[in-house]
């Protein structure tokens, strides 16, 4: 039953990331940035909440729509190609650390959410 709600999850998130990648384009990688902040919220919202949701949760939202909406590889090539001669690195720095600085962040406020609103204890 774990790996059929993984599946779930993943398939969900998976076409959601297809979708913003498809929907947010630019000179910055913006769809990119997006779905790793929202998924950092939520991963941190579901933490958070721990043991005040049902035991489905975890692998439905966490692992499988958290795990495939967010993206690291796409985060590591679009860092790669804003550094290359075709953009400046100055722009790869900061999203880099923009990403970073407010995924951190986001996590903290779903951890914050999810304790305070959802009385969970954090795994």
């Amino acid at each position: 039953m774990t790996l059929l709600l993984v599946l779930a999850g993943g398939a969900l998130g998976a076409v959601c990331r297809f979708l913003v990648g498809q929907a947010v384009t630019g000179r910055l990688p913006w769809g990119t940035f997006g779905v790793n902040v929202v998924g950092s919220a939520l991963l941190g919202l579901v933490a958070g909440a721990g043991s005040a949701l049902p035991g489905w949760i975890g692998p439905l939202v966490g692992t499988g729509f958290c795990g495939a909406l967010t993206t690291y590889s796409a985060f590591a090539y679009e860092t790669v190609d804003l550094a290359s001669g075709r953009h400046s690195r100055l722009r790869a720095v900061g999203y880099v650390a923009g990403t970073l600085l407010v995924g951190l962040a986001a996590t903290a406020v779903g951890w914050l959410a999810g304790d305070r609103f959802l009385g969970g204890t954090p795994i």
